[in-house]
Formats: structure tokens, sequence, C-alpha cells
């Protein structure tokens, strides 16, 4: 019988991606400081994102189980976006993000038995409203943005924010799921729902 996937993330929409797909996972919490824009200013946002999602799934990984390591960054212009460490600084990605495309890359990093390790990105599109500073204020009044990439999420009352994806939807929420699952039944770590 195969071990439940680990899953080096405390992200409770990466878990609920992964809990609606039908994957068995363990959460590890992944201790590790991330490179972030400023302390990796020549990587690309694909680079930067693959190389955080490698560093917490090693951060946990077991030498007998499958680990998913996975990092979200967002981009527009040339410019990362991280998580913002204040309100002030979310307030400002937001205005930075209205009325425009930007991208959503999340990295992922599967590390398995025999030091196998799977590491890939996928890109999403998304297009902002143009923003006014009122709905920019309720938005970070009413949703939590500290602990996410570009200071906003698709599924905490997106629709203030987003006028179009172009992509996965659940990629902008953390994982891109229709790339990963494919992976995980291979690696036999899906359990098909319903059967």
């Amino acid at each position: 019988m195969t071990l439940p996937l680990l899953l080096a993330s405390q992200s409770p929409r990466r878990s609920a991606l992964l809990r609606e797909a039908g994957v068995a996972f363990e959460v590890r919490e992944a201790a590790v400081t991330e490179f972030t824009p400023a302390t990796a200013t020549q990587w690309n946002p694909a680079t930067l994102a693959e190389r955080n999602a490698v560093l917490k799934a090693a951060a946990v990984a077991a030498p007998d189980r499958w680990t998913l390591g996975a990092d979200t960054v967002v981009t527009r212009a040339g410019r990362i976006f991280g998580k913002p460490a204040s309100l002030a600084e979310a307030r400002e990605f937001l205005r930075a993000l209205s009325g425009g495309m930007h991208e959503v890359v999340t990295g992922c990093a599967l590390l398995g038995p025999g030091k196998t390790e799977i590491v890939f990105h996928e890109t999403t599109r998304v297009i902002f409203r143009d923003l006014s500073e009122e709905e920019i204020a309720r938005y970070l009044a009413e949703v939590p943005v500290l602990d996410k990439a570009g200071a906003y999420g698709l599924q905490e009352k997106g629709e203030l924010l987003v006028a179009r994806v172009e992509g996965s939807r659940a990629n902008v929420v953390g994982l891109p799921v229709e790339r990963l699952l494919p992976l995980l039944r291979e690696c036999g770590l899906v359990q098909d729902v319903g059967n």
C-alpha cells in the first residue's frame, strides 16, 4: 500500500484542492526561509516559484514517501508580487494590479523514493477590473491577504477584483490540479472518488 502524500504546506487552499481531487495526504510544516523577489533578483517568476517549491518539499521529505511542495507568485510587467508584508503593501499591490493583466505562476516539486524529482510550473493569466480606492479598501477589510501572493485570493471574494481568468483557476488558488493529478495518479496517490 502506498503511504499518503506528504504536503509541505499549511495552506488550507492547497489542502482543499487535494481533498477534492481524492488525494490522501498528510500535512507537514516546512519551516524554511523562502526565497523572495528581493533575495533572488536574478530569477524569473517561474524559477523563483520552482526553487521555493523544491525548498519546501526537501525540508519535510522522507526517503520512502512522495512529498509535494508548491509556491505561488504573481507577476506583472517584470515585477514579482509575493506575499505582502503589511496591509499598506497589500494596498499598493492591488493598485499596481488594477485594470490590467497579470500572471499567476505556481511552481510544484514532487519528490519521491529513489531521489525522484519532478519539478514544473503552471502559468495562468488573470485580468483585474479597474479598482477604485474604496473597492480596494473594502476587499482588504473583508479578506485576510497577508498570506496570499499578490494580496488577493480568487476563492475569497475574487469577484470583487477579477474580470476574467485565462487558464487554470485552481492554479490561481494555489495548485495546478489539472497538471498535478496525472502525476499523482502515476505515483499511486490518487483515490478514485466514488469507487
